[in-house]
């Protein structure tokens, strides 16, 4: 790409040309650099402390590194933990303590830093901790999940935050002042490569310059043609890593809260992204015990059913079964009183150790047994009056137990009434 004002030599790509060289030109990150930004106290305080950049890709994690190392006058080292291994890092470290005897901080950026496996992660901890480097990490996956919890006690962890729309329009305009030119793109076309950017940067200024590079100056494109000309991106997911938990916790949530246009909303994003159906079928049905439970039994039967369905038709057809199950827990009554349940009957499990059933409920096939009392007192509740015997079946060291308390929604309105006749009951027993 030529570019007015650009000097000869080596091609540059765009997005190294637009790179800021003051944090006053980094495009959005105000819960970094704002007032009390913790980077902005960093910079005012002239003291660069060990981090992580934490954030999606395109959103300038390794700009605010490089513009780091100028607050301490640190020299900057760059690596890339995909390309780089323990020879690298030792290489890294002995230059680093040079600096260090001649007077020279090096802040030393590792670019993925949670592709380290945790020897090579551990290898950070004591030159980070006699300050040789100061680290300072990017990462698109959860720290807490993929750096070991050493390393990480060692590092405050910075969130960095995708660019909103604002954001990108502003380095769509700081691209045109330096090609000297507006973009030949329609209105609509102009908001289209704001959209395809989808908080990333780096991807929309990449774009910009295939634009400037391929696109005839004089003849604006319109929508279709942007897209021919750039390829259709599809909306980030990481069927690996947060993105895909993040999703299928926004549906899950959505649905749980009775929104089932947000929860068409998620489930679509998952489905663009390119989501294994069968996932979110496995959640669906979990979510159909877990959130719904007896307040509407017809849930695990929609669930499994759609599974069923999209097994049996495949993708895109089947996707309308998912779509429809989607709808029906959303828009069924909930109860968690199935997941409370479960949880304390298995919390008095482990509390009360290996308790025997009562004999009177044990089954007496040997004369021996009958000997001990297996079975004596037994009542067969078919025959008591009102189908219901109302004895202890609990380990007679063992006080009753309230583990299942159902809403008052749904079907489990009417389990509640149950319960409350039989309690009666059997207290009159």
């Amino acid at each position: 790409m030529s570019t007015p004002g650009t000097p000869a030599g080596p091609h540059r790509p765009l997005a190294d040309l637009l790179r800021p060289r003051t944090f006053d030109e980094v495009v959005g990150q105000d819960q970094l650099l704002g007032q009390d930004g913790p980077l902005r106290k960093m910079i005012e305080a002239g003291r660069v402390l060990p981090l992580v950049f934490w954030g999606p890709p395109g959103s300038g994690k390794t700009t605010l590194a490089r513009l780091l190392a100028g607050v301490s006058d640190l020299h900057f080292e760059q690596l890339s933990a995909i390309f780089s291994g323990v020879a690298d890092l030792k290489k890294v470290f002995a230059a680093a303590r040079k600096r260090r005897e001649a007077g020279q901080g090096t802040l030393l950026f590792v670019d993925e830093i949670h592709r380290f496996n945790r020897a090579q992660q551990d290898s950070f901890l004591p030159v980070v901790e006699d300050g040789t480097i100061v680290l300072v990490g990017a990462t698109t996956e959860n720290p807490s999940f993929e750096l070991n919890g050493a390393l990480l006690s060692r590092l405050k962890v910075l969130v960095v935050e995708r660019l909103d729309q604002a954001g990108l329009k502003k380095l769509v305009a700081r691209a045109e002042r330096h090609i000297g030119r507006t973009l030949p793109l329609s209105e609509s076309a102009r908001e289209t490569l704001i959209s395809l950017a989808d908080g990333d940067g780096r991807y929309l200024i990449n774009t910009i310059e295939t634009v400037v590079d391929l696109a005839d100056p004089d003849k604006p494109l319109e929508t279709e043609a942007l897209l021919r000309l750039t390829q259709q991106r599809s909306p980030s997911h990481d069927r690996a890593g947060d993105q895909h938990y993040n999703l299928i916790s926004a549906l899950h949530k959505a649905m749980r809260a009775s929104d089932v246009d947000a929860s068409l909303y998620w489930l679509a994003r998952m489905f663009a992204g390119g989501e294994d159906v069968k996932y979110i079928l496995r959640r669906l049905v979990r979510f159909a015990s877990e959130d719904v439970g007896l307040a509407d039994p017809n849930a695990l039967v929609q669930a499994l059913a759609a599974r069923d369905a999209f097994e049996y038709l495949g993708s895109p057809e089947g996707e309308l079964a998912v779509v429809q199950a989607v709808v029906y827990l959303s828009t069924a009554p909930k109860s968690n009183a199935l997941y409370t349940a479960e949880t304390a009957a298995n919390r008095a499990a482990k509390r009360h150790g290996s308790l025997p059933p009562p004999a009177n409920i044990l089954n007496a096939p040997t004369a021996m047994m009958k000997d001990l009392g297996y079975g004596e007192g037994y009542v067969y509740d078919h025959e008591a009056e009102h189908g219901f015997s109302g004895q202890n079946c609990f380990p007679e060291s063992m006080p009753r137990q309230h583990f299942y308390r159902p809403v008052e929604r749904g079907f489990e309105r009417d389990v509640n009434r149950r319960l409350a006749y039989w309690e009666k009951l059997r207290r009159s027993k």
